[in-house]
């Protein structure tokens, strides 16, 4: 038990760390790299290595799925983890909390890369991704729950929004406040473990799902971004305020053409 507990927490790190990292100034200098790559401006880049993680996390969750080893491991992490006394119900909350601070973070001071309603869009983006990325697995693996009959276990959609809205976070405001972010999120998965909802593999899964989900609205941003600039600006043209007077009385007129 020890032996395959100790194989999924090292499979875990492995995913979690960048692959380049020795020290803890070299990891934050490779992560800092990697977020550089990732976006210019606001036009993202794609590069083969962003897929690492996400890769990973599914192929792992996958292979605990489908394979009897993994199977193993799933009940041995199960029996390990499931709770004793009382469940946790505050994960069925806290995994909105990274999507809400990719817009608290810049109310509290820090400074993001994109403005609200851009932040909207790539959110949006990513969250319908995540939505058709997860519930389609689900409905096509059907994997019992730990705890019920319900065959909509794997992989998790409580992980997978919250690594989504983690991703969102490290990519809008850098390093440090990513790493609090996976952090809360990395929680939400222990916490689904504990309450008996999901299997390790589903939780594996339901990261790599909510990273790559993150990673495709910001993929997709220079396009979604050029249509809310078409938007926005044909609202500003069919919309006008116009000062007026008449005898003793004045104001400000607004029209909207549409």
């Amino acid at each position: 038990m020890r032996k395959h507990l100790c194989i999924l927490l090292t499979a875990w790190l492995c995913c979690s760390l960048p692959v380049c990292a020795q020290t803890q100034a070299d990891s934050v200098a490779c992560l800092d790299t990697i977020a550089s790559e990732e976006q210019t401006g606001d036009k993202p880049v794609f590069h083969p290595k962003q897929l690492i993680f996400p890769a990973a996390a599914i192929t792992l969750g996958v292979i605990g799925t489908t394979t009897q080893v993994g199977k193993d491991v799933n009940r041995e992490v199960r029996d390990a983890l499931r709770y004793r006394n009382h469940k946790i119900k505050a994960d069925d909350y806290l995994q909105y909390l990274p999507v809400a601070s990719v817009y608290g973070l810049s109310l509290l001071g820090a400074p993001a890369k994109h403005d609200y309603l851009e932040r909207t869009v790539i959110t949006a983006t990513a969250y319908a991704t995540m939505g058709i990325l997860v519930n389609s697995v689900k409905s096509i693996a059907k994997v019992k729950r730990p705890d019920s009959n319900s065959r909509h276990s794997f992989p998790s959609g409580h992980t997978a929004t919250a690594f989504m809205g983690a991703e969102l976070v490290r990519q809008e405001y850098g390093t440090w406040y990513g790493l609090g972010a996976y952090t809360v999120a990395t929680a939400i998965g222990v916490a689904r473990l504990y309450n008996d909802r999901h299997w390790a593999s589903d939780v594996l899964a339901g990261a790599g799902f909510g990273v790559l989900s993150a990673k495709v609205g910001y993929w997709l941003f220079p396009y979604t971004g050029r249509l809310l600039q078409k938007i926005t600006k044909k609202k500003k043209e069919n919309a006008s305020l116009v000062p007026f007077y008449t005898g003793g009385s004045g104001g400000i007129a607004f029209s909207y053409c549409f």
